[in-house]
């Protein structure tokens, strides 16, 4: 009989080792769930269903594409509503996945819910795969009976937030790739060739204009401390990086990406778009409000300013206060949000109201988006432009004045 080795953690939270021996890894599930313990490692002499080689392990670390997820979803909740089996559903599913990763992750997931997991609690166990909004709404259409419906649910939301995201990486890559191409045609001017006129202007001794003494200037430090330069920027950029990590640093700048000028209110449509649906799609599948909250709040860890007042609003609802209030009271969120909140509240249709509310914000941001793109294409190439210019003014003054002294002689 072969003798597994695994790690949990039991109802109180503290991390326990030991080996047990049994037929098969599914037993040795079964028998650590039945004593309360979540199963986090199994390992069958040097490997286990977690880590049984270098790909496995590979594999489990990547995360899944969000289409992937959304196609996941659909596919499953057309698979149940048509009476086909959870295990034999999420099996299939896994056997014909065309992401390695998730149909690794399904297998397993399979698996424990042959051992006697819920569908919840097996996607729990990948938590790279699958986040607390997954969880939160199969667990709600679980105890509903309306899995089916609530995966339908979680498809549409996944492609909702996953076209938004397209919009916005579409909308900056080619300003990025613009800008990125024209910094290196100008680091290339000024490195490259205009040391070769410096040179020339020096041997016949001229007496240079300003703009030119200053393009020489900039040329001769990359040239000369080039190395020190780009030594310098990146020590910045980790310190930079450090300091955002701590908890101060955090605050400060996730206060100052919300207040930048033009951009911060970008920002803050994005994350209200992002809130808002969720929460809706939350309240729609049945979860209740303290919970959904908990989960914006623990989803929301790219932002401590939204996350901090989150927390605020979730221990004013647990303390009897009404939604739109608790929301007020934070001073983040925005007078119309509180207010359509409490038309919500007072007319009994709060996920509709959110959904609205979600959608005009949503509106912001493609908006945003439209104009962002025809405006800074024009804005990049003129100013790539007039850089250019005054390289090549500086270089070509002196040649005139140059051309005028050979032709004088």
């Amino acid at each position: 009989m072969p003798k597994y080795t695994y790690t949990v953690k039991d109802p109180d939270g503290k991390t326990l080792r030991g080996s047990i021996s049994s037929d098969n890894q599914e037993k040795v599930i079964l028998a650590l769930q039945r004593k309360g313990y979540l199963v986090l490692d199994i390992r069958e002499g040097g490997g286990g269903i977690f880590s049984s080689d270098t790909n496995t392990t590979r594999k489990r670390g990547r995360k899944v594409p969000g289409h992937v997820l959304a196609f996941f979803a659909e596919q499953l909740s057309t698979l149940i509503a048509g009476g086909v089996p959870l295990v034999r559903a999420v099996s299939l599913l896994g056997e014909y996945a065309s992401n390695p990763t998730l149909g690794y992750v399904l297998t397993q997931v399979a698996k424990d819910i042959s051992g006697g997991q819920s569908l919840h609690e097996a996607l729990a166990q990948h938590p790279k795969t699958f986040g607390h909004i997954w969880l939160s709404l199969v667990e709600a259409g679980e105890m509903g009976g309306q899995l089916a419906d609530t995966l339908m649910q979680i498809s549409l939301y996944t492609k909702t937030q996953e076209g938004m995201k397209s919009k916005i990486i579409t909308a900056v890559t080619y300003p990025a790739i613009l800008a990125l191409s024209s910094v290196g045609v100008l680091i290339y001017f000024i490195i490259g060739i205009v040391p070769t006129f410096a040179q020339i202007f020096e041997d016949f001794n001229l007496e240079l204009p300003f703009i030119t003494l200053a393009v020489l200037k900039v040329s001769s430090i990359l040239v000369n401390h080039g190395i020190m330069i780009l030594f310098m920027m990146a020590f910045l950029f980790v310190a930079f990086r450090f300091y955002i990590k701590t908890t101060d640093g955090q605050k400060r700048w996730h206060a100052f990406l919300l207040s930048m000028p033009l951009f911060g209110n970008f920002l803050k449509n994005i994350y209200y778009d992002r809130m808002l649906s969720t929460l809706s799609t939350l309240l729609r599948s049945g979860v209740t409000i303290l919970n959904a909250i908990l989960v914006l709040e623990e989803s929301f860890d790219g932002n401590v300013i939204i996350q901090n007042a989150l927390k605020v609003v979730r221990a004013e609802v647990a303390a009897g206060r009404s939604i739109s209030e608790s929301f007020r009271s934070t001073g983040v969120f925005p007078g119309l949000m509180t207010e359509m909140m409490l038309m919500g509240e007072e007319s009994g249709k709060l996920p509709s109201i959110i959904s609205t509310l979600s959608k005009f914000y949503a509106d912001n941001v493609e908006q945003f988006i439209a104009r962002f793109s025809a405006v800074i294409d024009p804005i990049l190439i003129c100013g790539v432009g007039v850089l250019i210019g005054i390289i090549v003014a500086s270089i070509f003054l002196p040649i005139f004045k140059l051309s005028q002294i050979g032709g004088g002689n």
